[in-house]
């Protein structure tokens, strides 16, 4: 046995044929797999409670115990199966750790799903002899059962591809159809370090149901009906290839005394919002609390039991417009992108002034350059641009995603119902205060009335798919 691995894990599901396929791997000079060892009702096996000393309550209160025990205790290599609903701890511990082989072993879902209803029906999950088989009626497929079935097990596999891609693993991967090929088995074993190959498989379990799905399921043709509507290629999905996005805690701001925070959305009301959320208080927006790091903000969660937080998401056509008028329409000032703008101008061509909009800039110019900076934001978000994706035009979908790792916003306002979101949080957080929400002069709003027409509107959507398909925005003359 050579020694790349500490141990191994065999990551698959119920009825996949993870019994047979540890049956077989135990068979080999070296290599020992322990059971469903994290399962969350018993230790290993069925009507197991202990293994290497620890018991069901020992293993719950530090699993990691489990492994180390197992390693200490086996001559060779030890491992386990693993199923997407185990132990999570176990899989926080081992995905990262390279020196834990990966095993993935799959089948087609819909099998495995009439499998396990049939064993489920018959209560029979192994089968060493043909003639103790028991007969099970036909299923009845379930559609909403099938497809959250569907979604655990995909999200799963999603899990694992993502964290070995990260950290440059690989693992080997066996359909359940190959779990019955001796020269796979073989293949198997060599990776896990054992040189010894097998001359056969064993064949002490016995497949429980023969035969086509036709003969298993008795409402087939519902079952058909049902699977065609799936979308098993995502062809609805909308294409996302814009980068990941962190959570940018500085720009978060929090009222001076009542126990409210503002998760911001660059492009939105940010100026409007602070002054209500001053006004809260009594205060000037110079006392918000702000600057925060991840310390600090965890503090102020912990001294604020209670509190509410809050972004707000905007009209993706009124945001774009907005940031074009305050970002790349001026040329010098405040909040001017002026190497962005010299870019936009002179390399993707977008019909800028050259310097600060004159008198010649009228309705007809100003919808030309804006148009040119929708089509140019399409290929931004996708891609395919060498200028950076900038918080302040990055879709409001991503932006709100990337405040995950550190806590999603207890509410998402919409701009044009903030007055009446406001007040909700203030409730939620319970405060008593209820100042008017301020006015909001947006710089750009007469002039994008002045435009708007089906092309703005439809370059506006080729951009911004996401955040109308996310947050159920409808086209601006329609809203």
């Amino acid at each position: 046995m050579s020694q790349r691995f500490d141990y191994f894990v065999i990551f698959g599901e119920m009825r996949t044929g993870s019994n047979f396929l540890e049956e077989n791997i135990n068979r080999f000079d070296g290599l020992h797999c322990y059971g469903e060892a994290f399962n969350p009702h018993f230790v290993g096996h069925h009507n197991t409670d202990e293994m290497f000393g620890i018991g069901l309550a020992a293993r719950e209160a530090d699993p990691l115990k489990l492994i180390e025990g197992m390693k200490a205790q086996t001559e060779g290599l030890p491992g386990f199966r693993f199923f997407h609903d185990h132990d999570p701890r176990v899989l926080e511990a081992c995905l990262p750790d390279p020196r834990c082989a990966k095993v993935i072993l799959t089948r087609n879902p819909l099998e495995s799903y009439v499998s396990r209803k049939i064993a489920a029906d018959t209560g029979q999950w192994r089968l060493t002899d043909a003639k103790h088989r028991k007969e099970a009626a036909k299923i009845r497929f379930n559609a909403e059962e099938f497809e959250t079935l569907l979604a655990e097990l995909q999200t799963f596999q999603i899990t694992l591809m993502h964290e070995m891609q990260v950290t440059g693993q690989a693992g080997f991967y066996i359909g359940y159809e190959d779990i019955n090929d001796l020269e796979v088995l073989n293949g198997l074993a060599r990776f896990l370090g054992c040189d010894t190959p097998l001359d056969d498989l064993s064949t002490r379990l016995k497949k429980q149901n023969p035969g086509g799905l036709e003969d298993k399921v008795a409402n087939y043709e519902t079952m058909q009906k049902a699977l065609s509507e799936l979308d098993r290629f995502d062809l609805t999905r909308t294409p996302n290839f814009e980068p990941r996005r962190g959570a940018v805690v500085p720009s978060y701001s929090a009222c001076a005394r009542s126990p409210i925070l503002h998760m911001p959305v660059r492009g939105g009301p940010l100026g409007q919002v602070e002054a209500w959320m001053a006004a809260v208080d009594g205060s000037e927006p110079s006392g918000l609390h702000r600057g925060f790091n991840q310390k600090s903000l965890r503090q102020w969660r912990r001294q604020n039991k209670g509190a509410r937080s809050f972004s707000v998401v905007t009209h993706p056509l009124v945001r774009a417009h907005r940031v074009f008028c305050h970002h790349i329409l001026r040329s010098e000032g405040d909040g001017a992108f002026t190497k962005i703008r010299k870019t936009l101008r002179e390399g993707y061509k977008i019909p800028l002034p050259e310097g600060e909009p004159g008198p010649e800039y009228d309705t007809t110019a100003h919808r030309a350059a804006f148009l040119a900076f929708l089509k140019f934001l399409k290929s931004n978000l996708a891609g395919q641009t060498g200028v950076r994706v900038d918080a302040a035009w990055a879709s409001q979908s991503a932006v709100i995603q990337g405040f995950a790792d550190l806590g999603q916003p207890d509410m998402v306002l919409r701009e044009d119902q903030l007055e009446l979101g406001l007040g909700q949080v203030l409730e939620a957080a319970g405060v008593e205060a209820r100042p008017p929400l301020p006015p909001f002069e947006d710089e750009g709003a007469i002039l994008l009335d002045a435009i708007v027409d089906d092309e703005i509107e439809q370059a506006a959507l080729d951009a911004y798919q996401r955040d109308y398909l996310v947050f159920g925005f409808k086209r601006l003359k329609n809203s």
